[in-house]
């Protein structure tokens, strides 16, 4: 047994303060070593790029299988869910996931995505002015993501509540955690009553969870935990990035200006938005022994560690100049999406839905403006927008 004294700090980043800027916390902690621990929720925190890689690609030392959540609540209701599990269960089951969410599956949905697109850029060019949360990123996904789940046109708009409550209860004992309870628990029980009653359409990726489920090879919890992630992980890195997007815009015109006049960057773009305004910022894993991760900072065995992909992809020692919004940076490399075996698996779906908004938009405006001021959407986990007051022209 190593015997160290660790790095300590007694920041709370799930404070509002630290969740409005984390930047500023996040280059003090990567500043102090490669690992701090954090004595007020009593986590380790790994925020250095290439530490938070490697401990991404490394699921037998840094599992999820006790759960990703950070208070035994979490963890204990969404046991079967496919992020809180590790290798040979999680492989077989996220095979649902990406069979249906490659680019090659997606490749019939891409024209439909890039119609809606267009339609929806000529109508708010037509307006003018709007929000880019409600009118503009929360568009395709309730509609795109939901018409390829099969799910049922009511009860649509309530999921939205319901995702951003899912990450925000697996934050710490706090306040904001507690409060977050009674959405899910609004969550699970939609959510079982639409599997119960087979309430989808045959052919999408929910029907293809209620056959499986019904072949005997999933359990009706992880059908539940399956269309959860579906529902929840679709929603929120889609709607975060295109809002994020418009918000780096309207404060960056240059940026704007280059996009528009070389449209083939979209693609680089859309890396270097999810690169600087990453829409998931932490999730946390626990170690299955002890690790040594340099500089004298050992984490114990047993200990439920942070990884910060906001902090590692605004990380100098990776990123030159990490806090100027450059697009043709092409972050190919970037975390945003985490890393090995609990990638997101929708990412490909994320991409088509943000390019398809960007090269509409592109098209048709040539300034993108706040209005008024940006409302932060406070949450545990996830990092966006509530409220983006925007006039384009």
């Amino acid at each position: 047994m190593t015997t160290t004294t660790p790095l300590t700090s007694d920041l709370d980043l799930f404070s509002d303060e630290a969740l409005t800027d984390p930047y500023p916390h996040y280059k003090a902690l990567r500043d102090l070593g490669p690992a701090v621990h954090l004595t007020r929720h009593g986590l380790w925190f790994i925020s250095r790029y290439e530490q938070v890689r490697s401990a991404l690609g490394d699921w037998e030392t840094f599992s999820s299988g006790q759960g990703i959540g950070l208070n035994d609540g979490f963890n204990d209701a969404w046991g079967s869910a496919l992020i809180n599990m590790d290798p040979p269960a999680q492989t077989e089951q996220r095979k649902l996931f990406t069979d249906r969410l490659s680019p090659r599956a997606l490749r019939p949905v891409a024209a439909d995505i890039d119609r809606r697109a267009d339609q929806l850029a000529a109508d708010l060019v037509a307006r003018g002015s709007f929000d880019a949360v409600t009118d503009l990123a929360q568009d395709l996904p309730v509609h795109v993501i939901m018409d390829l789940i099969g799910w049922p046109a009511e009860g649509r708009d309530q999921l939205l509540d319901m995702a951003a409550g899912w990450f925000d209860s697996a934050g710490p004992a706090c306040p904001r955690t507690a409060a977050s309870v009674p959405k899910v628990e609004a969550l699970m029980g939609y959510l079982a009553e639409v599997v119960a009653k087979e309430n989808l359409v045959p052919g999408g990726f929910g029907w293809t969870l209620l056959e499986a489920h019904k072949a005997g090879q999933i359990p009706v919890e992880g059908a539940i935990g399956l269309l959860a992630g579906y529902v929840v992980a679709a929603f929120d890195t889609t709607i975060s990035t295109i809002s994020s997007g418009m918000w780096l815009f309207a404060r960056h015109p240059e940026q704007w200006d280059l996009l528009r006049s070389e449209p083939s960057l979209v693609p680089a773009a859309f890396n270097e938005i999810v690169r600087i305004e990453s829409p998931i910022q932490v999730f946390s894993r626990t170690t299955t022994r002890e690790v040594d991760l340099g500089e004298g900072v050992v984490i114990p065995a047993g200990a439920r560690v942070l990884h910060s992909y906001g902090a590692a992809n605004r990380d100098e020692r990776h990123f030159p100049d990490p806090d100027r919004f450059d697009i043709r940076r092409n972050p190919v490399d970037h975390l945003g999406f985490g890393y090995g075996n609990h990638a997101c698996a929708g990412q490909g779906l994320a991409r088509l839905e943000t390019h398809a908004v960007l090269k509409a938009l592109a098209a048709r405006v040539q300034r993108i403006e706040l209005t008024g001021e940006p409302v932060r959407a406070l949450n545990n986990i996830t990092r966006g927008f509530q409220s983006l007051p925007v006039r384009i022209h």
